[in-house]
C-alpha cells in the first residue's frame, strides 16, 4: 500500500514564478529553484514525495496568500542556480560533487482566488497552521491533512 500523501505550502515571489507562470509552463511544471534555507531544503529532500499536495503561495507582493493548488512532480536534484555566478542564488561554497542546494519540480493543478493570511487567521481550525506562526519565514513548510482538507475542500471549493 502506498504511503498517504503529504501536504505542503510553498512560497514563491510572483516576480520570480507566479501561479500563472507555472500554469503556462510545459506540462504546467516548474523547477522550484532558489531554496536557501536548510530546513526547507531538508523538507524537500527527506519528506516530499511525488504526488504530494502543494498550496502555491505568493509572497513578498501586494496581496500575499494561497493562489493555487499544485503537486510535487519529481524527486530532488541539484539546483543549478547554486553554481551560476550570475544568479542571485549562487553559492560559491557549494561543490558539483556534493551540491548543497536542491530543487524539485512542482506541477500547477489550478489557480484559485487569493486566500490571504487575514482570512486564514479568521478560521479557528487553522490557528496552529505553520504559515500563521509569528516569525515563520520558511519557503517550504508542511501542512496538516486536516488543514489541507479545510482549505481545499471548503475555503477554495
Amino acid at each position: 500500500m502506498p504511503p498517504a500523501p503529504r501536504y505542503w505550502l510553498m512560497k514563491s515571489e510572483p516576480d520570480e514564478c507566479s501561479i500563472d507562470d507555472a500554469l503556462a509552463a510545459p506540462d504546467a511544471t516548474v523547477a522550484w529553484t532558489g531554496v536557501r534555507n536548510y530546513q526547507a531544503r531538508n523538507f524537500m529532500r527527506d519528506a516530499m514525495r511525488v504526488g504530494d499536495g502543494v498550496l502555491f503561495y505568493h509572497s513578498s507582493c501586494a496581496e500575499p496568500g494561497i493562489v493555487g493548488i499544485a503537486r510535487v512532480a519529481s524527486g530532488t536534484r541539484a539546483d543549478p542556480t547554486q553554481f551560476d555566478a550570475a544568479s542571485p542564488y549562487f553559492d560559491a561554497t557549494s561543490r558539483l560533487d556534493d551540491p548543497r542546494w536542491l530543487l524539485l519540480d512542482v506541477q500547477a493543478v489550478r489557480k484559485t482566488r487569493v486566500l490571504g493570511l487575514p482570512e486564514l487567521r479568521a478560521v479557528p481550525a487553522l490557528a496552529d497552521m505553520v504559515v500563521l506562526r509569528k516569525g515563520n519565514r520558511l519557503s517550504v513548510m508542511p501542512v496538516e491533512a486536516a488543514h489541507w482538507a479545510l482549505i481545499v475542500g471548503e475555503l477554495l471549493a
